[in-house]
């Protein structure tokens, strides 16, 4: 008797596996994701954009941003199209993101924490309470 193929994978499984550093695949996963890559050339040549834009952020060497932008245009990928022109519109600011060792991360929680605590007394105290909140909290 046959044995069932298996059901391809699901489509949050596949970006889940491309975007994951290859040496945190378990070994069925990467069979998997071998597989389907050798099946289709779109889904290979977007792990490797995908591979070399993560190289840039962990390595910090934004200065190949406009290399790696050139590299998806020359390839049939819309979704990456979209991603790098968002990226170029705002070039400077991205290959500060990518190259400098300041992150504003603590600020934007700080930021995020303050407006937490305005949502939750909406309507109900003044400025002085807000105040007092916010230095306790």
């Amino acid at each position: 008797m046959k044995t069932a193929p298996t059901p391809p994978p699901k489509p949050q499984d596949l970006s889940a596996w491309i975007i994951r550093h290859p040496d945190h695949l378990r070994a069925e996963e990467e069979q998997q994701l071998d597989d389907l890559l050798s099946r289709c050339p779109q889904s290979a040549t977007l792990r490797s954009h995908v591979g070399a834009f993560a190289r840039m952020i962990c390595d910090r060497t934004g200065a190949d941003l406009p290399a790696w932008i050139r590299g998806v245009r020359a390839d049939e990928l819309p979704h990456l199209h979209a991603f790098s022109d968002g990226l170029e519109r705002d070039m400077g600011a991205v290959v500060a993101g990518l190259t400098l060792p300041w992150s504003s991360g603590p600020v934007e929680g700080h930021v995020n924490r303050i407006k937490m605590l305005k949502r939750q007394m909406y309507g109900r105290a003044s400025l002085p309470l807000l105040r007092k909140r916010v230095l306790l909290a």
